[in-house]
């Protein structure tokens, strides 16, 4: 991660709890055993399985904010690594004012960084802000994190213009001892495109900024051919999972994506599981990650 970057308003959240939970958890290694072998084109590499997921702050199609619902969800996956959007902090009564992030991660025995978007004063002093943004969950260490600012309009105010805004998450984490860096993002959801399109630029330039596997997760509030996402293929592939994920109750477009880079990462398939436990299906790919790996 360079150095060079101007880091973000508001500083990522590792929490400590999840940490110590996750030293109960089995070895990511481990985990990851009973998949199969390298296959295809790529060589040999080393086995992660990662999803995107919306998690509609909680609530299902149905409109109920079920924790145990998501949480049986994202344990069905069995993925290493989890981009989460929609992720509310102490954000309202919606969520029951609750850490989704803190409380996910602690659930499914992970490592956790939160990237907020918004990070509001709190209704009564001496509470904890509200905070709504996106999350990453890691079965492996993450070593660093970092909430990148890109453009936004926010929907916080009511006169809002394109402005730099956090909320593009990014963290290293070692798989056997090699770095690779996941970024996880929530693209602006109205029909003009135009803040698309500066988020794209802001997402190649900041991925630009790193070298070896990465990987990129997301609501992309737009489908696989629409012509704003079209500079992102020019460095990353698209693991296409062959169906839709929105909404997830009879979902009639792709808007949700695992996207890795060219180099260094292969997809060995991807699949949308069906569920209705959020407004958005996951989409979750097997990958294959080579590069040098260092001392842990």
């Amino acid at each position: 991660m360079s150095l060079r970057r101007r880091s973000a308003r508001f500083p990522q959240l590792l929490l400590a709890a999840s940490l110590l939970s996750a030293l109960l958890a089995p070895p990511a290694a481990a985990a990851s055993a009973h998949r199969s072998s390298p296959s295809g084109g790529f060589g040999a590499g080393l086995p992660l399985r990662v999803a995107t997921y919306n998690i509609h702050a909680g609530a299902g199609m149905d409109g109920a904010f079920d924790l145990d619902r998501q949480t049986s969800e994202l344990r069905s996956l069995d993925a290493d690594v989890i981009g989460l959007q929609e992720v509310d902090r102490h954000w309202g009564a919606r969520s029951e004012w609750r850490d989704l992030a803190g409380e996910l991660a602690r659930r499914l025995r992970m490592h956790v960084s939160f990237a907020p978007i918004y990070s509001l004063d709190p209704a009564e002093p001496g509470a904890p802000r509200a905070e709504y943004g996106v999350a990453v969950l890691s079965r492996h260490r993450i070593v660093s994190a970092e909430n990148h600012e890109i453009t936004r309009l926010s929907t916080q105010d009511p006169n809002p213009v394109p402005a730099p805004a956090p909320g593009f998450g990014e963290v290293v984490v070692r798989v056997r001892g090699l770095p690779v860096h996941v970024y996880v993002t929530h693209l602006d959801y109205r029909p003009d495109p135009a803040v698309r399109v500066a988020q794209v630029a802001d997402t190649r330039r900041i991925m630009a900024e790193d070298r070896g596997p990465q990987i990129l997760l997301g609501d992309f509030n737009a489908e696989p051919a629409a012509p704003e996402l079209a500079p992102l293929w020019r460095e990353l592939t698209d693991a296409d999972p062959g169906a839709p994920t929105f909404p997830a109750q009879d979902p009639v477009k792709r808007i949700d994506f695992v996207a890795v880079s060219k180099d260094g990462v292969g997809v060995r398939r991807a699949w949308v599981p069906e569920s209705v436990a959020s407004d958005h299906r996951a989409v979750v790919a097997d990958l294959l990650v080579r590069g040098r790996a260092r001392d842990r």
